[in-house]
């Protein structure tokens, strides 16, 4: 069970940057199960040069919820689940540091799509989600939007679950094979 997360932030830092929109996409290891995206409002502006990355403006996120109207629904979703993000670090970090702010420590195991990627098709120029999800042929419906690239990177999981799975049967071929 999974819970495949992407963000949007006001900047790098998660110590002093929040979350601008979340998306978790529900997996089994086989399809979707359930999604969840929503805009989040940060107790701070969105700098210009986010706006233009994302496209997500302060008009668009004034009447959205604020992290802690939404921190139990991410609890829920992600309890006893992986949660999986592409470049893991980053997004775990700030939801982390968002419920720290609310007084709670948040812990799930994690995985990361750019190392998995890196392991199973090793060979491209670049892990970035765009670039490699273009060379996979993968589409993307709003880059750089929780939504899109969340599904988007649901996609690549798949993709890596397949790739896995030919691996270990691989290796199991080649092991009946010396005895």
């Amino acid at each position: 069970m999974f819970a495949i997360i992407d963000i949007e932030t006001t900047g790098n830092s998660y110590h002093f940057g929040q979350i601008t929109e979340i998306a978790i996409v529900l997996h089994n290891g086989n399809k979707v199960t359930d999604t969840f995206s929503t805009l989040v409002k940060p107790d701070m502006d969105i700098p210009l040069f986010i706006t233009r990355l994302t496209g997500i403006t302060n008009e668009m996120v004034k009447d959205a919820p604020r992290f802690f109207e939404i921190a139990k629904k991410v609890v829920e979703m992600t309890a006893g689940r992986t949660f999986v993000a592409h470049n893991v670090h980053f997004d775990y970090k700030f939801i982390k540091e968002e419920f720290k702010r609310l007084g709670y420590d948040y812990h799930r195991k994690t995985l990361c799509t750019v190392q998995l990627s890196r392991k199973l098709i090793p060979g491209h120029r670049s892990y970035s989600l765009g670039k490699l999800c273009a060379e996979l042929g993968i589409e993307i419906n709003g880059r750089h939007r929780a939504g899109g690239d969340a599904l988007a990177t649901a996609k690549l999981f798949e993709l890596l679950i397949i790739e896995n799975d030919k691996l270990n049967r691989q290796k199991a071929v080649n092991h009946n094979l010396l005895f």
